[in-house]
């Protein structure tokens, strides 16, 4: 069963001489539980391309398909709303709320959307991404890879259809990157979780399940990786 269907997703920026084709009729699908890394050059679309699955940015061109529903066919505040309960996203900058300790980080996004978290859950992620000695520290209290792993749980507790990770790794040394891409790796299996992951990294793509190339725009299917 395939989670994510794009189809001919295309964005252009500009006009005239100023105009920019970030993408070129983009279409692939992923599986549920599936490991999706994407590669390529800086500047080659590839924030672009997982903005527009995100619905962080809307695209000229082409449909985004997350679960079934067409995601820009949504009006806004439903497309907001669906975002917020379908998409989780782990941004290279952990993007954690400073006044908030490691367990309301990571239940934050529930808050938003008025529901009550179930604590058996939070305290299960809690178990695996290492944290429980550390659910009542604020982010200036943890390193850049405990932020992270606070980034990851925040993403996983709405159980959503897809995880969206841009470069988790970028502000991280080895051993804590290579921590996170375990760590990515490990939930992705345990809660059959689907991810889609920016990296340039060819040894942390290598990883993945499958890979994606993005060049000058154009997404290319590099296939199942082999370990």
């Amino acid at each position: 069963m395939n989670i994510l269907e794009v189809n001919k997703l295309c964005k252009t920026y500009g006009s005239g001489e100023t105009k920019v084709e970030a993408l070129k009729n983009a279409s692939f699908s992923v599986a549920k539980g599936e490991f999706v890394a994407v590669v390529g050059e800086s500047g080659s679309g590839k924030s672009t391309l997982l903005n527009s699955i995100g619905a962080l940015d809307t695209p000229t061109f082409g449909n985004v398909i997350i679960d079934g529903k067409d995601i820009f066919k949504m009006k806004e505040e439903k497309l907001t709303v669906f975002r917020r309960r379908n998409i989780g996203f782990i941004f290279q900058s952990y993007n954690l709320i400073p006044e908030l300790n490691v367990q309301q980080n990571i239940i934050f996004p529930l808050l938003l959307d008025y529901q009550k978290p179930d604590m058996k859950y939070v305290n299960e992620i809690l178990s695996v991404l290492g944290l429980q000695e550390r659910k009542k520290h604020l982010p200036r209290q943890l390193s850049g890879g405990q932020q992270q792993r606070v980034a990851i749980g925040r993403a996983l507790i709405t159980r959503p259809a897809l995880i969206l990770a841009d470069e988790p790794t970028g502000n991280l040394d080895s051993k804590n990157s290579d921590d996170v891409i375990s760590l990515l790796h490990m939930t992705a299996e345990k809660y059959k979780q689907t991810i889609i992951m920016i990296t340039h990294n060819p040894n942390i793509a290598s990883v993945a399940d499958r890979v994606l190339q993005v060049t000058d725009g154009i997404v290319t299917d590099l296939g199942v990786c082999s370990r």
